[in-house]
């Protein structure tokens, strides 16, 4: 089963991070994956830009509006994420509990819905 790990952090969190600190955890994360994928896990891992770059899509009564987003009202913003494959949740939390970003913000982990066309 495919699960997706939201990696979730506050700005602020990266902010009290030296430089070398920053590096190791980059560096961290990056083995992590690489861990992940020898072991069949890891389907696809990304890091995200910072939320100021994004734009919300909306299509109304058949009208698109866009506008500079995320405007949810939170300290933690959606920094990356990975799609795992796992046996189950009890090992799909075991998996994101070894994601290096766990150490300065919070891992969700949500089992991907497959979809089928009618």
């Amino acid at each position: 089963m495919k699960y997706l790990c939201l990696v979730h952090a506050a700005p602020s969190a990266f902010d009290s991070l030296s430089e070398a600190q920053s590096i190791a955890l980059t560096d961290d994360s990056l083995d992590y994956d690489a861990e992940l994928r020898s072991r069949g896990h890891l389907l696809h891992a990304q890091a995200l830009q910072p939320p100021e770059s994004a734009v919300i899509i909306r299509v109304r009564d058949g009208r698109m509006s866009s506008s500079d987003g995320p405007f949810a009202e939170t300290r933690e913003h959606l920094a990356g994420f990975i799609l795992i494959e796992a046996r189950d949740l009890s090992e799909a939390i075991e998996l994101a509990a070894g994601i290096p970003m766990a150490r300065v913000g919070a891992i969700e982990v949500r089992p991907i819905a497959e979809l089928e066309h009618s």
